[in-house]
């Protein structure tokens, strides 16, 4: 009778079998996707379609291991964004893939060249295309696993089950993204567990082959950031052939053969490696027995049997790592292209397989003319233990792993201690500070993080009440030793503040990785982020990337615009307001006072709940300013929401409006009492959101192109009220863009004020009067534009 130990062994041959059988059909139907794409579709515009062969290529075998194999319904993977096509593959097999889609691979509605959470339908986790992004990504996702299992939520069985791994699979080109390394940092700050990074170190980037010795530098850094380092080189085949005798001669050849050289031969195959291999190591004794114990194809399949391209390897690898929650880099060597007749080659990387080439790989995979698509064509494992295989894959035992969760409620109005004269920046600290004085499910919900901008964005007060997050207290050094200070810095697992090192890709990272808590963990937050607004730019990619995927929070950008005056044009910033309106996923608005703001604030909380919301950034400011005496009603409240509302409607004889956003209301204002003695009837729109009201018009009409014509955007109900032949003057401390289109609604004569160049220091009239902004510079564009007698108010330029 046989042994466990046998039966064991015999099952684990089987899997391996089956997995090989596989990996070869993924490797087939990647292949074949991006070969159908650029060859068989039809082409209507002639544009290269391309896929990256290649690149995915080097990638079957591991991911194979990690899909069929080692993954669990918890874990969650950033797949590299050239092994789309594997993904792809995987996916078609596990039967969340359609034909169709990969028919139609980088077509219109198709299925994605890079992995896409919200494009694609077949369970991406994150949405990777910008090298380095995915990769992080899986990191903060990791820190908020951390967070939420700390806090007891447990929706879906998260603070109870198993914790799950947070998986990038890294191509090593992409190891050269600063961002990558910002983030390592910050996860040994916060103590990182239960990530795995799986870096295809096939030694190949986009131009060129890398540099000798990466891996050491690779391995240097990850163990000084307290990460376990795996290193997978040496496939099954090469260890046994390293125990043979001679085979220690090969182990050393192997070790120190030039990554080009070893590219190379890879490429000319067989005949060349027994040449070169005879000429450096022959010695008409074992190490020549080794090598001419095999054929050409034999040597040629040892020599590309690889850590990365070793099933047995790489099962025995993940699994070891399961035993604990340590973070692992996996540096798996592979070969770009295994398996592909482009294999080895360095112009291999955005090179497509000629026709006769997949012909040739068709022979080779027994896949017959019509069934290219058809799951197990050409295996010689039995249809239905391959079926049975995929239908115990643990990975999809759960069904479907995307979750969602239930919505928040949201105060019906967001409290907040006016004064007479505040700033915005200050309003937004009250609110949060009144946030956290609540005991309810929306306050222990919220979670900030800011980049070592903690205090100067105002948080100060919300954090104080409540905490800093870690997994262990740590009591506030300070306080423990009576030495007075405004703040209270405990770290504790009830803690609600994230803390980051100034490092703005991981703020939006972390924002990311926090606003996809609810499909990722199936637990909603309600992040915010702080950080100055001219910072934005710095970590564009991150949040552009964090929009892309659909995740949900809100960024509150202060001090912004030359408004912060004596720090000069470093911290100044001027493209922001555009960028606002730009990015998609992500509503802008710029409130110039405080009840504005938490009507705002208030909005944000429920449209980043919302399944048609998204996320939103509120440009604020230091400026403190008078704020108005009134009671924002429900009509207001919508207005305000909505992106604008008269301050001081225009008459019907008009001839200047003048339309501002956040804090240069005071100028507007002034501008305005200096205008009304010589012009009639002047207006002042308050624009809260130039987003908001330029969407709103672009849908009205769309909507009207569509065929219904009564169709109208809430701009379009306001500049109603402007006669036609009044002139618009708009001013926002920002670029003059940003307001600058307003005419072209109701086709008025506009002029835009702003900032187009780099500010400098000085005081606020000093830098207002400098770029043309402050109540004068607003009065001379309204007599310019609106000619009559002179403004008796106008003082001479100069």
């Amino acid at each position: 009778m046989a042994s466990i130990a046998e039966k064991t062994a015999e099952s684990r041959a089987d899997d391996i079998a089956i997995l090989e059988d596989l990996e070869r059909k993924i490797l087939w139907l990647a292949t074949w996707t991006i070969h159908n794409a650029n060859h068989v579709r039809p082409n209507a515009d002639g544009l290269k379609v391309g896929g990256h062969q290649a690149s995915s290529a080097s990638m079957a075998t591991i991911m194979t291991a990690l899909y069929l194999k080692a993954l669990r319904p918890e874990d969650r993977v950033a797949v590299k964004p050239h092994a789309s096509p594997i993904f792809h593959a995987i996916q078609y097999l596990f039967g969340n893939q359609t034909r169709a889609k990969l028919e139609n691979f980088r077509g219109y509605k198709g299925a994605q060249s890079y992995p896409s959470r919200t494009k694609d339908i077949d369970d991406v986790d994150f949405s990777t295309g910008s090298v380095g992004l995915g990769v992080a990504q899986t990191l903060f996702a990791s820190l908020v696993q951390d967070y939420l299992r700390a806090k007891g939520m447990s929706g879906t069985g998260l603070g109870h089950g198993p914790e799950g791994k947070m998986v990038a699979l890294v191509g090593d080109a992409e190891m050269d993204e600063g961002n990558i390394f910002e983030a390592l940092l910050e996860g040994w700050k916060h103590g990182l567990r239960n990530t795995w990074w799986i870096v295809d170190y096939n030694r190949q980037s986009l131009d060129a082959v890398v540099r000798e010795g990466l891996w050491e530098r690779f391995e240097s850094i990850f163990r000084s950031f307290g990460w376990d380092v795996v290193i997978l080189k040496y496939g099954c085949l090469q260890q046994a052939a390293f125990a043979e005798p001679g085979g220690q001669a090969l182990k050393n050849w192997i070790d120190t053969c030039p990554n080009q050289l070893y590219s190379a031969l890879t490429f000319q195959g067989g005949k060349a490696w027994r040449k070169r291999l005879m000429d450096d190591i022959g010695d008409q004794g074992p190490v020549t027995a080794l090598i001419e114990r095999r054929t050409d194809e034999e040597l040629a399949a040892l020599m590309g049997n690889l850590g990365g391209h070793d099933l047995p390897s790489l099962v025995d690898a993940f699994e070891a790592a399961r035993g604990h929650d340590r973070p692992v880099c996996f540096l798996a060597y592979t070969i770009k292209g295994f398996g592909l007749p482009l294999a080895g080659h360095k112009d291999n990387h955005a090179g497509l397989m000629t026709p006769t080439q997949v012909e040739s790989l068709r022979a080779r995979h027994g896949v017959r003319q019509g069934r290219e698509w058809d799951k197990f064509e050409g295996l010689a494992t039995p249809t239905a233990t391959l079926e049975g295989f995929l239908k115990a894959v643990p990975f999809i035992a759960r069904g479907p792993r995307r979750f969602d969760a239930p919505r928040i409620p949201v105060p019906a109005a967001l409290d907040v201690p006016l004064q007479p004269a505040m700033s915005t920046q200050q309003g937004f600290g009250l609110l949060l500070n009144e946030i956290g004085k609540r005991d309810d499910e929306f306050a222990r919900r919220v979670v900030t993080t800011s980049p070592d901008v903690t205090v100067s964005t105002n948080l100060g007060a919300w954090v104080n009440r409540r905490k800093l997050f870690a997994r262990e207290e740590l009591a506030d050094t300070f306080k423990k030793e009576r030495i007075p200070s405004t703040y209270n810095w405990e770290f504790a697992p009830s803690g609600q503040h994230m803390e980051l090192g100034i490092a703005e890709m991981n703020l939006f990272t972390m924002l990311s990785a926090l606003g996809l808590s609810h499909s990722i963990f199936g637990e909603r937050l309600l992040p915010i982020g702080t950080l100055y607004d001219p910072f934005i730019e710095r970590g564009l990619d991150a949040l552009n990337y964090a929009c892309y995927q659909d995740a949900r929070f809100i960024l509150a950008a202060t001090p912004s615009g030359v408004t912060l005056a004596p720090e000069g044009g470093a911290h100044q910033s001027i493209a922001t307001p555009l960028i606002g309106m730009a990015q998609d996923g992500l509503a802008s608005f710029e409130p110039a006072f405080v009840d504005e703001l938490a009507v705002i604030l208030r909005f944000a909380f429920e449209h980043a709940q919302a399944e048609d919301g998204g996320s939103a950034y509120l440009r604020l400011s230091t400026r403190t300013i008078e704020q108005p005496r009134r009671t924002i009603d429900a009509a207001l409240a919508q207005e305000i929401v909505q992106g604008g509302y008269w301050l001081r409607r225009p008459g019907p004889n008009a001839q200047v409006v003048v339309a501002y956003s956040g804090a240069l209301a005071p100028e507007a204002i002034e501008a305005v009492g200096l205008i009304a003695e010589d012009r009639r009837d002047v207006g002042l729109l308050a624009v809260t959101s130039a987003d908001r009201l330029h969407a709103g018009w672009t849908d009205a009409q769309r909507t009207r192109e569509a065929g219904e014509f009564d169709a109208r955007a809430h701009v379009e109900t306001l500049l109603d009220a402007v006669p036609p032949g009044c002139a618009l003057v708009t001013v926002v401390d920002g670029h003059p863009a940003t307001l600058g289109w307003l005419g072209s609604v109701g086709g008025h004569r506009t002029r835009a004020l702003g900032v187009e160049h780099f500010g400098q220091t000085g005081t606020l009239a000093d830098l207002y009067r400098h770029f043309g902004i402050d109540a004068q510079g607003i009065a001379r564009a309204a007599q310019a534009m609106a000619p009559g007698r002179p403004i008796r108010h106008l003082r001479a330029v100069g």
